[in-house]
């Protein structure tokens, strides 16, 4: 199958089109930031950059670490992005984009999310650093392709959503992200279970300002939630990644920095020391 113009889409140069890159400019091991200013911050630790591009939100710069080669790649923020990112990194590896055909050998990628997030467990420290076993996502993007779920994932999702009652409007999936490159990232350092990815940060995540909300304590709900693991954070992105990627063929999992506590009402006063901290722990495990 040829894949026509309008469906996959390139630049003039050949690039996929939002990521604004060519196969050789990413490495087989990726780490995923929201924060455009993060992929600096983590290739100071590159022993080489051989490539550094900047296309609208997303920044990559690849080179290599203790002879690992590695792409670190800003997402922006939110599962819609999410959606372009996974899908365009897999056309790279995946799809000759001159033939515009599926290549013969399929590659798959690993696929390390850091991010920021709100934790959801009051005993939880702020700066905590928390695993993302599977992640619960409130925001519909796997619904627009055939995944295959689990009987234990389906059966979670029923759970979680009666526990919540949510509105029949929001319908959402429970998925487990990749348990090699878990455990990879996983240590007595990390707390690991279950991440709500939301479609927005007020709102979907139980804040409220000016506009009322539909679901009263949602943040609190959560994490009264009982089960053989504990629901214990907030973030926007997880729930795509690895619904996405694993459908694909890919390893994915997501490691977060606790910036918030929910419960506590409490937010970081800044963290840029403990984020760099978390990037070289992940860096070690690549």
């Amino acid at each position: 199958m040829e894949y026509p113009l309008s469906e996959l889409v390139l630049s003039d140069t050949g690039q996929v089109y939002h990521l604004g890159l060519h196969p050789e400019n990413i490495a087989h091991k990726i780490i995923l930031v929201g924060d455009q200013d993060r992929v600096g911050l983590i290739s100071q630790f590159f022993d080489t950059v051989e490539h550094q591009s900047n296309h609208r939100e997303f920044v990559c710069h690849t080179g290599t670490y203790k002879n690992k080669r590695i792409s670190a790649l800003s997402t922006g923020i939110g599962t819609d992005n999410i959606d372009i990112v996974i899908n365009e990194l897999d056309a790279l590896v995946n799809i000759d984009l001159k033939k515009r055909t599926n290549k013969s050998v399929h590659t798959a990628l690993e696929i390390i999310r850091i991010g920021t997030c709100g934790i959801l467990q009051k005993e939880i420290p702020i700066h905590s650093w928390i695993v993302s076993t599977h992640a619960f996502g409130l925001d519909n993007v796997a619904h627009f392709y055939n995944i295959q779920f689990s009987k234990e994932e389906l059966e979670m999702e029923k759970k979680l959503t009666k526990h919540l009652g949510l509105p029949e409007k929001i319908q959402p999936y429970f998925i487990q992200s990749s348990p090699k490159l878990t455990e990879r990232i996983s240590s007595s350092k990390t707390y690991n279970g279950i991440t709500v990815t939301s479609s927005g940060f007020y709102g979907p995540q139980g804040r409220q300002l000016r506009l009322q909300n539909k679901i009263k304590d949602l943040q609190l709900k959560f994490g009264q939630f009982e089960s053989e693991s504990k629901v214990l954070n907030f973030e926007m992105e997880s729930s795509a990644l690895f619904a996405l990627g694993r459908e694909l063929g890919h390893q994915c999992a997501t490691i977060c920095l606790g910036v918030a506590n929910r419960p506590s009402m409490a937010f970081s006063k800044g963290y840029h020391k403990e984020m760099e901290e978390l990037i070289k722990y992940i860096l070690e495990r690549v």
